[in-house]
């Protein structure tokens, strides 16, 4: 199987890189083109894959059976796309669409009648390998070919098959929050600058520990462990912990967190192509 990718800016890049780096497929079986140039060379030179001038000598070389992955920002879709009909029904290569807010209906309008297509959407972690993606195939896409699509994003983290009603929830929780997260981590680190630590170091702190708690989620959660439960595992009765916790519960965290899902829900909803 070989994939190309018209587009090849920051996710791209670090799919394609994820992709090389575990040996799921030879350099060679991928290709990749950007509108410009630049940065489809650059990663090529980076990390040995094919590159190509145009978008349609890239379907060419994806051919039947291939994949071709749409890393280009949801707006230059129709425009990307227009001149690809013809050879993209002639090849029958699968489709996978990373553009946010573009839905399969909409896609399938600007794809041969029948084309198999893939929407997913990963997010900004997968530049470092510790990617979330959600997966969702139109009613032309095979098991197979949604499996297969999972099994590349699996390259730059964790990948799941997801109904597309979710998607709005999913951004929420995988799109948007790294920013929440982030900045929680700022958060806790002004919290140790106020009693004393230096900025650097306390951000070093604050990150590694929420780090190490997100891994302990993911790996309690095999026994059936939920993160109620393990907050029960660090509080004593009367300690500090969970004084800080009532006191953040009394400015209202958890409402807010919640909030701040539920308006990046609703404004997805509103921008849903």
């Amino acid at each position: 199987m070989r994939v190309g990718f018209i587009g090849a800016g920051n996710m791209a890049g670090a799919i394609v890189r994820g992709i090389v780096a575990s040996g799921s497929l030879a350099p060679e079986d991928v290709v990749v083109t950007s509108a410009h140039g630049h940065s489809a060379q650059a990663l090529a030179r980076e990390t040995g894959v094919d590159v190509v001038d145009t978008n349609d000598e890239l379907v060419e070389q994806v051919g039947a059976g291939g994949v071709v992955v749409l890393a280009v920002k949801p707006h230059m879709i129709a425009d990307v796309l227009a001149p690809l009909q013809d050879l993209l029904a002639e090849q029958g290569s699968l489709v996978v669409s990373l553009a946010a807010g573009t839905t399969l209906d909409r896609l399938a309008e600007l794809l041969p009648e029948g084309q198999a297509v893939v929407r997913v959407m990963p997010n900004v972690n997968a530049q470092i390998g510790a990617g979330m993606a959600a997966v969702c195939g139109n009613a032309e896409a095979s098991e197979n070919q949604v499996d297969a699509v999972v099994g590349l994003f699996e390259n730059v983290g964790r990948a799941i098959v997801l109904p597309e009603r979710d998607f709005a929830a999913y951004s929420a929780i995988a799109g948007a929050s790294p920013a929440f997260v982030f900045t929680f981590i700022d958060a806790l680190a002004r919290g140790g600058v106020k009693n004393g630590l230096a900025k650097a170091q306390a951000v070093r702190i604050a990150a590694q520990a929420v780090l190490g708690s997100a891994r302990m989620v993911l790996e309690r959660a095999a026994d059936g462990a939920t993160p109620a439960d393990l907050v029960d595992t660090v509080t004593s009765p009367g300690g500090t912990t969970v004084a800080g916790l009532v006191a953040m519960e009394d400015a209202g965290f958890t409402p807010a967190v919640v909030r701040g899902v539920q308006a990046t829900v609703d404004r997805d909803r509103e921008l849903g192509v």
